[in-house]
């Protein structure tokens, strides 16, 4: 059992209600995580990176191993793939900066996780959840969810949360 959930029983778990997806749908979702899988890394190292070039102008190896609780050569090897792939640059002595690309890697991966982060809040999620459970689903959420997350808040989601718990 994971920590938390209720253990479902087989018969349970396939519910009267539940059908399986077709085909094409169950496939484009497994695609959909698979792509955001491999992209997770990179979007978390150029969201920090561009973090830290905002709050104090430079961003070291060593900050970017700490922040992310990797180990230096771990920051090493993906840099140099970043590096190949056209997102960063580094100066010797002087850290790592975003190329445009990167830039606009680093900026999308921040307005999703924004997002995600107020609807959470909105739901009634405490900030410390919100803000670790939108670090990881800010990679998953598909630009429909998104766009039903950012209506669902210009439309007063989190006043109506507020009026159904004082219910």
């Amino acid at each position: 059992m994971i920590a938390g959930r209720k253990q479902v029983s087989r018969k349970e778990s396939r519910g009267a209600s539940r059908r399986m997806p077709d085909v094409e749908t169950q496939s484009r979702g497994f695609e959909a995580a698979r792509e955001a899988r491999r992209s997770v890394l990179v979007e978390d190292y150029l969201e920090l990176i561009s973090d830290l070039l905002l709050e104090g102008g430079e961003a070291r190896q060593v900050e970017i191993a700490k922040r992310l609780g990797v180990s230096q050569p771990t920051v090493a090897k993906m840099l140099a793939r970043l590096v190949a792939e056209g997102l960063v640059h580094q100066k010797p002595y002087r850290g790592v900066f975003l190329s445009e690309a990167g830039q606009k890697v680093a900026d999308d991966a921040r307005i999703r996780h924004q997002v995600v982060e107020r609807f959470l809040l909105a739901l009634g999620v405490s900030r410390e959840s919100a803000q670790i459970d939108a670090e990881g689903m800010e990679h998953h959420v598909s630009e429909e969810t998104l766009g039903a997350f950012r209506m669902a808040l210009e439309g007063g989601l989190e006043a109506f949360m507020k009026a159904a718990q004082k219910k």
